[in-house]
């Protein structure tokens, strides 16, 4: 295993914060009582991954409310977040299990761990929410990624935002399902109004990269501002600096598959830092035991690889394939 990046970014003071005001700790919900979009924006589903928590102190310290719509703040695995070492910061990715991956009915119904009866105290908000931005980052040291699932909504809404330079295209993990993929989310037409469903999650760089959190924050003007949750004059007097920016380009990353590991022996044939564009097909990037991992065709784009999680069943890269966007 390569050595990890040495982790910069410090650890946001959230006691004023877990109450929350809705009765379940940690969530902030705010209603404008005008007609809009019911927007969530959530951050620490790992408890490691800090620019988020640092995104949504910024906006409940700077008592950003919305104009239009209701808008939800959720700062998700604080059970994990409390375990937090920088020294060792994989071990807070969570307590029991990765909460990423447990928002499916019987995980949440079975309440047999700890991550699986948070996603379930947290499901009501998700569900009410029409627009959600899940804040997350990285293992490793790269290039922020936006992911947008496979609804082409969630497409044109990143194309829209302007940043950052890379979309990912994807149809989620094997080992259970997202949070901006639960339920309505992860229909490519659902029902009863989904044409105005939009969900996406936001990988902002390394955990512990100071531009992180300069990335989390961006997001965030340009997420309300696109669900018209508030105006862009409001959110600059409150959040001034914040917006960076566009991104010159963009890409979309269209995702044609995982490679899963076999065990925590996986590993790569370099230090792989991500978006490496591989240009000749049966290209040998990694072992897997003792079986080579090939390219699988030209100009093969890896996202996101990293053996920093790798056991049995775990994705440790993603090949895909490059387009403008």
């Amino acid at each position: 295993m390569t050595e990890a990046p040495v982790f910069e970014l410090p650890v946001p003071d959230l006691s004023a914060w877990r109450a929350g005001n809705t009765g379940v700790e940690g969530v902030w919900h705010f209603d404008s009582g005008q007609s809009g979009r019911s927007v969530m924006i959530s951050a620490l589903v790992h408890g490691n991954e800090l620019c988020g928590a640092w995104a949504l102190k910024g906006l409940l310290e700077a008592d950003v409310r919305p104009q239009r719509g209701q808008l939800t703040l959720a700062l998700c695995n604080l059970a994990a977040f409390d375990r937090f070492d920088p020294a060792n910061h994989d071990a807070s990715r969570f307590v029991d299990e990765d909460m990423n991956r447990q928002w499916q009915e019987d995980r949440m119904a079975s309440g047999s761990t700890l991550e699986r009866r948070r996603a379930a105290e947290l499901r009501p908000f998700v569900e009410q929410a029409d627009w959600l931005l899940d804040l997350h980052s990285m293992h490793e040291r790269a290039a922020p990624l936006l992911l947008a699932g496979m609804q082409p909504r969630n497409l044109a809404l990143a194309r829209s935002l302007r940043a950052p330079e890379h979309v990912v295209v994807d149809a989620g993990h094997k080992d259970g399902v997202r949070m901006r993929d639960f339920g309505r989310f992860g229909e490519i037409n659902p029902e009863g109004g989904g044409a105005s469903i939009r969900s996406l999650l936001l990988e902002c760089g390394f955990h512990g990269d100071l531009s992180s959190r300069v990335v989390a924050q961006d997001m965030c003007v340009r997420f309300l501002q696109a669900a018209d949750t508030l105006d862009a004059e409001a959110l600059q007097r409150a959040l001034p600096g914040w917006l960076q920016s566009d991104s010159p380009r963009q890409w979309a990353l269209e995702v044609t598959g995982p490679v899963v590991a076999r065990s925590d022996r996986f590993r790569f044939t370099q230090a792989f830092q991500g978006l490496e564009l591989i240009e000749h097909a049966g290209t040998v990037i990694g072992w897997n035991d003792t079986e080579p991992v090939t390219t699988p065709y030209d100009n093969c784009v890896l996202v996101m690889p990293s053996v920093r999680q790798a056991r049995a069943g775990v994705s440790v890269v993603r090949f895909a394939r490059r387009r403008p966007l």
